[in-house]
């Protein structure tokens, strides 16, 4: 069983806390990604990035000086958002890092697939983004089932907590071989189930963390989800749709 969730727009760096193990799986397709991004210019990468020119310029520095091998971050303490913040792996112990490091893997555009103590630099690259090269644009085109394979040869049952951006990434190579189990947290409105972002990525980061301290390896012990209020509700679900709703 796997856990698949979405990277973090924001990123840090600590070295300190805790070491990462090895260099992600997929390396040498992120030098590719890489050496095409160092050849744009400023208003060519903010094009791509889509974002303020106080983030375009902190992330023009790191690609212009980046390098894929020094001063690592383990992946799970680089990432630094609503969900990570609430799956707050900064308190686990032993067990929970054991835990997720089998089980928990992270899309991302640049990077393809990470491990939780795969050493990373600080980067800003979305599966959605548009890199606007003759033969390098779509990032979905680039990765291809790339992503899918490596995961499909570690696991027959996978567990979706990741946005549609990057689930997509393994959702559309599923085989009737593999069990893809969607989690809906949503509160029940005018009889219908409605999702809200911020609450969702809360409730995705719980769920790891609930995952972790229980070290659940069955795939239906996550129905005892309980926490921020809510709960799992079976008329609701199917085998592969796993609806929990706000009390």
């Amino acid at each position: 069983m796997k856990i698949i969730i979405s990277p973090a727009k924001k990123m840090r760096i600590d070295t300190d806390s805790l070491n990462y193990y090895q260099l992600p799986h997929f390396i040498e397709d992120t030098e590719v990604l890489l050496t095409y991004l160092k050849t744009l210019n400023y208003e060519q990468l903010k094009s791509i990035w889509k974002c303020s020119d106080k983030i375009a310029t902190l992330n023009y520095e790191r690609i212009k000086k980046m390098n894929l091998y020094t001063n690592l971050t383990p992946t799970i303490l680089s990432f630094d958002g609503i969900q990570y913040n609430y799956m707050a792996p900064i308190i686990f112990e032993t067990k929970q890092f054991e835990y997720i490091q089998t089980h928990l893997r992270i899309l991302s555009g640049f990077y393809g697939m990470l491990k939780p103590f795969d050493g990373v630099v600080p980067y800003l690259l979305e599966m959605q983004a548009k890199l606007n090269g003759e033969k390098l644009n779509s990032l979905y085109d680039f990765w291809n089932h790339k992503l899918a394979n490596k995961l499909f040869s570690e696991t027959n049952c996978i567990i979706n907590l990741a946005s549609k951006e990057y689930s997509k990434c393994i959702s559309k190579f599923i085989n009737k071989n593999i069990r893809f189990v969607n989690c809906v947290f949503g509160e029940m409105i005018r009889n219908k189930v409605v999702e809200k972002g911020t609450l969702v990525k809360m409730a995705r980061g719980e769920m790891v963390r609930y995952m972790a301290e229980n070290q659940i390896k069955d795939v239906k012990n996550i129905k005892k989800f309980n926490r921020l209020n809510y709960v799992f509700v079976d008329y609701l679900s199917d085998n592969n749709t796993f609806v929990f709703v706000k009390k």
